[in-house]
C-alpha cells in the first residue's frame, strides 16, 4: 500500500464539517497520529487531483471521550484531525452528497 494512502485515513462528515465545506471551502479528514502538515497536503493533493491553498492545513489532535453503556465504562479513541483548505474554484467530488 501507498504511503499517501496511510495518511489519510477518512473524511469527517458531519453537520459542522458539511457548513465549513459549503462557506469555507474546507474539507476535514481523520489523519495517521504521527503525519505532519506537509504530508497531509501532498497527500490530499495526489489523492483528490486538487491544490491546497498556502497554509491550508489545520491540524487538532482529538483527546479520547469516556463512554458508558450500563455498568461498563471505556473510552472512545483518541485520533488526530486535519482541516483541509483548497484552492478558490477547486472541490473534492467525493464529498458531494
Amino acid at each position: 500500500m501507498n504511503k499517501i494512502y496511510d495518511i489519510i485515513q477518512g473524511p469527517i462528515i458531519t453537520e459542522k464539517t458539511m457548513a465549513l465545506k459549503e462557506k469555507y471551502n474546507k474539507y476535514s479528514f481523520k489523519v495517521a497520529k504521527d503525519a505532519n502538515k506537509i504530508e497531509i497536503k501532498n497527500a490530499v493533493e495526489q489523492i483528490f487531483k486538487v491544490k491546497v491553498a498556502k497554509r491550508g492545513v489545520n491540524t487538532i489532535n482529538v483527546l479520547p471521550k469516556r463512554k458508558r453503556v450500563g455498568q461498563h465504562e471505556g473510552f472512545k479513541p483518541a485520533y488526530k484531525k486535519a482541516i483541509v483548505t483548497l484552492e478558490k474554484g477547486e472541490k473534492i467530488d467525493a464529498f458531494e452528497i
